[in-house]
């Protein structure tokens, strides 16, 4: 019986998280559309991201311990931003575009969790975006995000 990684082990290390959000954000600031989204962006955000997404996908808890953070509190940081969905999709397509020229792992089965989990999340900050209060309790556990439906990494066999 073969042990199944964790899409963290997967997609590599934290190198490769801070390397895509390095990159993604280069884009994002770029964008007509984003860039006004995010042009007042803290110097952490990128870090932040990366440790969060890696978390989620069972790497080492970086955003709860080394950033102090929670799932309440990356939820809390969408509350009031009017997001839309044309922002929405285009934060998608600029992260999907990333993912494939920072090299990350393309595996149908890597990539349908990646992308269900960027889906999952882009829709759940465009429907906190348009709150006032944030409706999470600040004890509420991050979010686990695993392989799927698919059963785990790619084998060709």
């Amino acid at each position: 019986m073969k042990n199944t990684p964790t899409l963290y082990e997967w997609a590599g290390d934290m190198k490769t998280f801070e390397n895509l959000f390095t990159k993604f954000y280069a884009k994002v600031l770029k964008d007509n559309l984003l860039g006004e989204v995010f042009k007042n962006m803290s110097p952490e955000h990128i870090t932040q991201v990366s440790h969060f997404v890696a978390e989620v996908f069972g790497g080492d808890k970086l955003y709860t311990t080394q950033d102090k953070g929670s799932h309440s509190i990356m939820i809390g940081k969408h509350i009031g931003k009017m997001l839309t969905e044309e922002k929405r999709q285009r934060w998608v397509q600029l992260l999907l575009q990333t993912a494939d020229e920072v090299g990350l792992k393309s595996d149908p089965e890597f990539r349908s969790a990646f992308v269900g989990y960027i889906e999952w999340g882009t829709r759940l900050a465009v429907i906190n975006s348009q709150l006032t209060e944030n409706p999470m309790e600040s004890n509420e556990p991050m979010p686990k995000w695993g392989w799927g439906e698919t059963g785990g990494p790619y084998d060709p066999i």
